[in-house]
């Protein structure tokens, strides 16, 4: 039987993003609902914001900071954070990205009531100065079909039931592990839930590794070809449906 009010990790990598990380935070202290932890994981070889980062988590009763002797990228971290949460749903978060103070609330409610595994919304788009540029709106749930074309599950969007990472894993991708993962388990069965609601911020940064758009195309390509076994040909071409698609949300 599931809990009512039950325990949530949060899982955020961080990877020189100082400008942003402390609205984050923020945003999460901000939640309306409050039996979470955090588990933040520090991917800089750089250590000098290490103090900076441990002085905006003492706000947070619930917490572990795990550090990388070097950096290991999004994926492995993001694996290594799972190992150490203790709530019965893991919800994501990039260290640049903004939650609204409802998304736990709404989303957690959603689950439960509904009895959902996996569940993703709604979000808007905001630059480097926090202004909204746009809207991605989600209006169906994930199939594997539609998704493969297009990746319209936002990462922070994203809680998971933690009992499903016991049979899977984020991929060593430095991009597109989360698109991975998405269709990895939408390949084994898995329901992913859409709710409309925009509850979360993706921060369109020009400096992110995620605008890098030769590492996202390498990255889509090894996604086809090595994960989902796809042949050459078939590779490149949903490389470039999935480029195509995503020029066009621009």
């Amino acid at each position: 039987m599931i809990k009512k009010n039950p325990l949530v990790s949060i899982i955020i990598t961080y990877f020189r993003k100082k400008k942003y990380v402390r609205k984050t935070l923020l945003s999460i202290l901000n939640q309306i609902y409050k039996n979470y932890e955090i588990i933040f994981v520090y991917d800089d070889n750089n250590k000098e914001d290490l103090k900076i980062i441990k002085k905006l988590l003492i706000g947070f009763k619930k917490k572990k900071i795990i550090i990388n002797n070097k950096n290991l990228g999004v994926a492995k971290s993001r694996n290594i954070a799972v190992k150490h949460c203790r709530g019965s749903y893991i919800a994501f978060i990039d260290s640049d990205d903004i939650w609204k103070k409802e998304k736990l609330n709404k989303q957690i409610s959603f689950m439960i009531n509904n009895s959902y595994h996996f569940s993703f919304t709604s979000y808007a788009v905001i630059d480097d100065d926090d202004k909204v540029s746009g809207y991605r709106k989600v209006f169906y749930d994930a199939e594997y079909n539609k998704l493969i074309n297009s990746n319209f599950v936002g990462l922070s969007t994203v809680i998971v039931e933690k009992k499903l990472f016991s049979k899977i894993k984020f991929p060593n991708l430095k991009t597109q592990e989360d698109f991975a993962l998405w269709l990895s388990l939408l390949r084994k069965g898995y329901k992913l839930r859409h709710l409309k609601t925009t509850l979360s911020c993706w921060r369109n940064s020009k400096n992110s590794l995620s605008s890098n758009i030769f590492q996202k195309l390498n990255d889509a390509f090894k996604l086809f070809y090595f994960y989902e076994k796809k042949n050459l040909i078939s590779s490149i071409y949903s490389v470039l449906i999935l480029s195509y698609n995503k020029l066009i949300k621009k």
